[in-house]
């Protein structure tokens, strides 16, 4: 029995239509399923919040995880990540006014809005810039535009929400997209059964 973390979603959705395309399972989750625990064959799914599937993975309650790579970066846990599946692409960035462009390399206690503080903390001591980090769960794009930071931290993907708030990307922390994540112990206790999803999904990946 291998006992899978997804968040709910396109992400779950995904994953599932990879299971069936191996021949591994056929489940599909209905927009109306309010169940957080699925059983079918030889597998469990936890339909989880997505920062909680590391923390699920680590501690040994699912052998194998599917987040995105911003997850995996922010929660820190003690994971094994085995696999870029290569679908959810995007990028963590640090984002300014256009106006300002990359000025803020210059300021000497740089404030930096985010909702992602261990990224961002991460990233700047690595270049070695003081800041302080602001932590903020909803629109970090409000940041620069009220002076409460000179920069944010975030998801970048099409870029049309800080274009159409005056914003625009100045520099890539790091590319993001979807990860296979697996629980140290099981990789051991269970390494015939994951390497077949492993190796199964390589399969789909290349053929993309």
């Amino acid at each position: 029995m291998l006992t899978f973390a997804l968040s709910k979603g396109r992400l779950a959705d995904k994953i599932l239509k990879m299971l069936k395309e191996l021949n591994l399972c056929d489940l599909t989750i209905d927009d109306e399923d309010r169940r957080l625990i699925l059983t079918t064959g030889n597998y469990t799914f936890f339909l989880a919040k997505p920062s909680d599937v590391p923390t699920f993975v680590d501690n040994g309650v699912a052998d194998i995880g599917v987040v995105g790579k911003d997850t995996i970066l922010e929660e820190n846990r003690d994971i094994t990540e085995v696999l870029d599946l290569g679908f959810g692409k995007c990028r963590m960035c640090v984002c300014a006014k256009e106006s300002d462009g990359d000025s803020y390399k210059y300021k000497s206690n740089l404030r930096v809005a985010t909702k992602y503080p261990n990224i961002a903390k991460s990233y700047f001591d690595s270049v070695h810039q003081n800041c302080t980090i602001i932590k903020l769960n909803g629109s970090v794009e409000l940041g620069p535009i009220v002076g409460l930071s000179d920069v944010i931290v975030d998801i970048v993907e099409s870029g049309r929400t800080l274009k159409e708030n005056g914003l625009a990307p100045v520099h890539t922390i790091t590319e993001l997209s979807a990860r296979l994540i697996v629980n140290n112990a099981s990789l051991k206790t269970k390494y015939d059964e994951i390497s077949q999803i492993i190796k199964g999904f390589e399969s789909i990946v290349k053929e993309k």
